[in-house]
């Protein structure tokens, strides 16, 4: 809905008044006397809500010249329906209309002409916070029905919306968000408490934004432009903690080599063990010397195996440093044009 303040002027020729015996132009503002003039019947087609002006006195002004010719001007407040297409919002451009029609009598009793290319103009001096006025279109919107034709005339008005102030409210901070996670990039594989907290922050901060972008809007049943980027930096985000998560498990990640016969052979600190029968003649042991060491054997390689894992995790944090703002740089470059154009 929009809200219009409007002088709605009426000229039409009355023959009656060519013998009145008027010398000059006759201005009634009574509206006791303007109620006895006859007027054409009208009404705003597609107005919700109305209201006449009474301050400081009533809004309602009739000339009658000499030759007949009648001027009614008043000023009204009225509320009228626009059927919006949302789906570039915010980048997007509406057409609202103003419908102004007879309501009883048909073409052969009263026909409704617009005065010039130019009767329908805003006030120099205003703009719209959200809107940017482009082309004001004439046209007639006469319809037929059982009982006749009706005239009806139709003013469009073709607007654009201001981009600058979803520019520093939605796309900015939602891309200042979405570089900020690929701060991790940077980050050292084994910084988890640091990359946990840049990712899980920025997730959130960026899932906050666009529920509260959402809230401000009548819910529709398509997607619009804003939804599509603001889904597509919270897919960014998403992605750069699924990366540090798989990296950060890529070089944690323990590799098990199997132990051969030729190893256990060409290790000399192996000692072989084996049961025998008991016997029933008694044993006696000697105690082991308490200068031998039993040192702790690891699997041969595993410990290149886990600087190998590592080495790969950081070339994976290398790449996604390239990867990711290219990938952003291609969606926008398609984005902007899509929508805009």
């Amino acid at each position: 809905d929009y809200e219009v303040d409007l002088y709605l002027r009426q000229r039409w020729h009355d023959d009656r008044f060519e013998q009145s015996g008027i010398t000059g132009p006759l201005d009634l503002n009574d509206p006791k006397l303007v109620q006895r003039i006859w007027k054409p019947e009208v009404f705003f087609a597609n107005a919700k809500h109305a209201e006449f002006q009474y301050v400081t006195v009533p809004n309602v002004l009739v000339r009658i010249s000499p030759s007949g010719d009648i001027l009614y001007m008043l000023r009204l407040k009225l509320t009228f329906s626009c059927m919006m297409d949302l789906y570039r919002y915010p980048l997007d451009a509406q057409v609202c209309t103003i419908e102004l029609a007879s309501v009883s009598k048909t073409t052969k009793e009263v026909e409704l002409q617009w005065g010039n290319a130019e009767a329908v103009t805003m006030y120099s001096g205003l703009k719209m916070a959200q809107f940017e006025l482009q082309q004001i279109s004439l046209t007639k919107c006469s319809g037929t029905f059982q009982i006749g034709e009706y005239s009806c005339l139709r003013a469009e008005l073709n607007l654009k919306r201001s981009i600058g102030h979803h520019l520093v409210q939605s796309y900015l901070p939602s891309t200042l968000i979405v570089v900020v996670s690929w701060v991790s990039f940077w980050l050292d594989v084994d910084a988890i408490p640091a990359r946990i907290t840049l990712g899980v922050t920025t997730l959130l901060t960026i899932s906050s934004e666009s529920s509260d972008h959402q809230a401000n809007l009548a819910p529709v049943s398509y997607v619009k432009a804003l939804d599509v980027w603001m889904g597509t930096c919270t897919m960014f985000v998403f992605a750069a903690v699924l990366e540090f998560t798989f990296v950060s498990y890529l070089a944690r990640k323990k590799l098990i080599v199997p132990v051969t016969l030729g190893d256990v052979e060409a290790s000399q600190d192996l000692v072989l063990v084996m049961t025998l029968p008991a016997l029933k003649s008694q044993v006696q042991c000697s105690p082991t010397p308490a200068d031998v060491d039993v040192p702790a054997q690891t699997s041969p390689g595993s410990a290149g195996a886990k600087n190998h894992h590592k080495i790969q995790a950081k070339r994976i944090d290398q790449m996604c440093r390239i990867a990711f703002p290219m990938a952003f740089v291609a969606f926008s470059i398609v984005y902007w044009p899509y929508y805009l154009l």
